[in-house]
């Protein structure tokens, strides 16, 4: 809601899966760095460690908590340098009420879901009709009409962009739904969790021309466009922007926070020059920000200059 207030165009949320097949907006398979669960002495015997994405986890996951249950938690910022003054305030919501969110706000506000870990979830979420994650996520959208080719009127009516890092998901959806898809991708080492394959390897020439039948733009990780020096500084750009816009697709990039500990020394500690560099050096399309008004204002300002 602070997002929105703030001016932003979408709402971000990761959407995994609940015990009892619910879907809620949470960002970690584990609810440990982000919750209370450590304070309810009821769901100690919770805690294991289970397989994601490839490493070992140890904490108490998400997909063995019900609804019910997760809703007697509350929620508490992750880092030390950021307010902590909402900790204990703000419980879990589900996908439903964010989608609501965005619904009821006095202007079109898009949502920018995200199917989050689907290989895990089907995994360890098995829901009675027989349906996987990817359907239940989709269904979803399509109950409160979302749907519609990207710029359609009945996209701008209400925009979606749906993002996974799962390229098999991604395919999968695409015969679900029209709605626009965006793959993510992370850093160029990590291997997928569905294809087993690196995010160098899936960022190919034959790759791109093969996903793009199926999404209308990718969602990189900053440092996999721009990678960073030992020393804090900005390399030379990668051809990834030139890549996709040579293929028609868009590029969001993720994520910008405006902490000086997160800046380059190339901006000066300056969230504005950086905007700046992203937008029209790089060219990018979009941004993921942790600080929507900030950037809202970079856009004011230099549209008041032109």
């Amino acid at each position: 809601m602070r997002a929105i207030d703030e001016g932003a165009d979408f709402i971000e949320s990761d959407i995994v899966a609940t015990k009892d097949g619910h879907l809620v907006c949470f960002h970690d398979m584990t609810l440990d760095d982000t919750t209370d669960v450590a304070d309810h002495k009821e769901f100690a015997a919770r805690r294991r460690t289970l397989e994601v994405q490839w490493a070992n986890v140890t904490g108490y996951f998400i997909t063995d908590f019900t609804l019910a249950e997760l809703k007697t938690l509350r929620m508490k910022q992750r880092w030390s340098f950021r307010d902590k003054s909402h900790d204990g305030i703000s419980p879990i919501i589900t996908f439903d009420e964010f989608i609501n969110i965005a619904l009821n706000a006095k202007r079109v506000v898009g949502i920018y879901p995200e199917m989050k870990s689907p290989v895990f979830i089907n995994q360890h979420v098995k829901w009675a009709d027989g349906k996987k994650y990817e359907d239940k996520f989709i269904a979803t959208l399509k109950k409160y009409g979302y749907g519609g080719k990207y710029m359609t009127k009945r996209w701008t009516e209400k925009p979606v962009f749906i993002q996974s890092f799962a390229p098999t998901s991604l395919i999968y959806a695409a015969d679900l739904t029209d709605s626009p898809k965006v793959f993510l991708i992370d850093d160029v080492t990590v291997r997928t969790e569905d294809t087993d394959q690196s995010y160098e390897e899936i960022t190919s020439d034959e790759y791109l021309d093969y996903m793009r039948e199926y999404v209308v733009g990718i969602g990189p990780w900053k440092d996999t466009v721009v990678p960073p020096t030992r020393d804090n500084k900005l390399a030379t750009p990668t051809d990834m922007v030139a890549m996709a816009h040579a293929r028609g697709l868009q590029v969001h990039p993720y994520t910008y926070r405006n902490e000086n500990r997160f800046l380059h020394y190339n901006f000066r500690q300056d969230p504005y020059a950086e905007y700046d560099y992203w937008l029209n050096s790089v060219g990018v399309d979009g941004l993921f920000t942790d600080f929507p008004a900030s950037l809202r204002l970079y856009q004011d300002w230099t549209a008041a200059k032109n």
